[in-house]
């Protein structure tokens, strides 16, 4: 899962730096015994320039190893954390079950914990298998004309059964509005989004929910009374890896890969994701546009296929 970058451009480059600077030095050398001064000082010079490109080629992608080397290390804290967290709590309960004499109605609160956990695991594994799914696989199956409102209330119910909160946490305004997609994606798309705005909302909870037609688009609002996020880390919450603070001083469980399946998904269907203003008020607002049934019936039908789909999971373990 974690990015693979060929090592052959930095290799090739810092070779080529060691060229320019040996011819280089061997120009000057020349420079000071030869009478041909101008031709091997612009000679010299345009080496230099090269040089001074490929310190700064090389420094940039040096600077894109170490954030991707530090993404992957919070990637891994977080989920060390997500699995040791669970386990321990397994393992406790059991010890207790073991050890103790439980009343009935002890024994199924344990259990009720116990299958909790579980979930919480299960759940953290198929969102890293989704993860990696989406990057290798390719269609070849139909897509299907799905009822966009109809997924995004039940997505929402789900949510609010797995968060334990009442089904009026979120507040639906949805048009009728139909796409064409596998239905295992969008429930992805909309799962992981509508978890994140209960995940992250203020207390008590408030989740607005928007669907409505434009042009050739069914568009999405997902809005919450949450903290919000910086402008300046708006469009870098979609990579991969990325979330936002320091990975053990966070309280919301998480891998930073929600987001980064969204976008994943949101541009397979031809669509586009991103982050608005509140209009002053406190909370993130997620739109997505994803062209409509009649708008979309060619190009997603005549897409090019890999013989070997990966089925995904309905994971939401989700991040900003």
């Amino acid at each position: 899962m974690f990015e693979r970058r060929s090592l052959k451009l930095p290799i090739t480059l810092g070779v080529a730096m060691i060229i320019v600077i040996l011819a280089l030095i061997i120009g000057w050398v020349l420079l000071s015994v030869n009478s041909r001064y101008w031709a091997l000082l612009t000679v010299g010079t345009l080496l230099f320039i090269l040089m001074l490109v490929g310190v700064v080629m090389y420094l940039t992608l040096t600077i894109k190893a170490i954030n991707l080397t530090r993404r992957q290390s919070n990637f891994i804290d977080s989920v060390t954390h997500e699995l040791k967290s669970p386990i321990a709590s397994l393992k406790l309960y059991l010890q207790t079950m073991n050890l103790r004499q439980l009343s009935e109605e002890e024994r199924k609160q344990f259990q009720k914990f116990m299958m909790e956990d579980v979930e919480r695991l299960d759940g953290l594994i198929s969102h890293l298998l989704d993860a990696g799914n989406i990057e290798s696989r390719r269609r070849n199956r139909e897509f299907d004309s799905i009822e966009l409102g109809e997924l995004i209330r039940g997505c929402g119910d789900s949510v609010c059964a797995r968060y334990r909160v009442i089904p009026e946490t979120i507040k639906y305004d949805l048009k009728p509005c139909q796409i064409l997609a596998q239905r295992v994606d969008a429930v992805m798309i909309f799962r992981n989004l509508i978890d994140n705005a209960v995940k992250y909302a203020g207390s008590p909870p408030q989740v607005n929910v928007m669907l409505r037609m434009a042009g050739e688009n069914a568009v999405v609002e997902i809005s919450d009374n949450g903290e919000g996020i910086p402008k300046g880390l708006r469009q870098k919450v979609f990579g991969r890896f990325v979330r936002l603070g320091e990975e053990l001083q966070r309280k919301k469980p998480g891998t930073g890969l929600g987001l980064y399946i969204v976008r994943t998904l949101v541009k397979r269907l031809g669509g586009n994701v991103r982050v608005l203003d509140r209009d002053r008020r406190r909370g993130t607002v997620f739109e997505v546009r994803i062209p409509l049934a009649t708008s979309t019936s060619e190009e997603l039908q005549t897409q090019t296929v890999d013989p070997k789909p990966a089925e995904l999971n309905d994971s939401t373990e989700n991040n900003n």
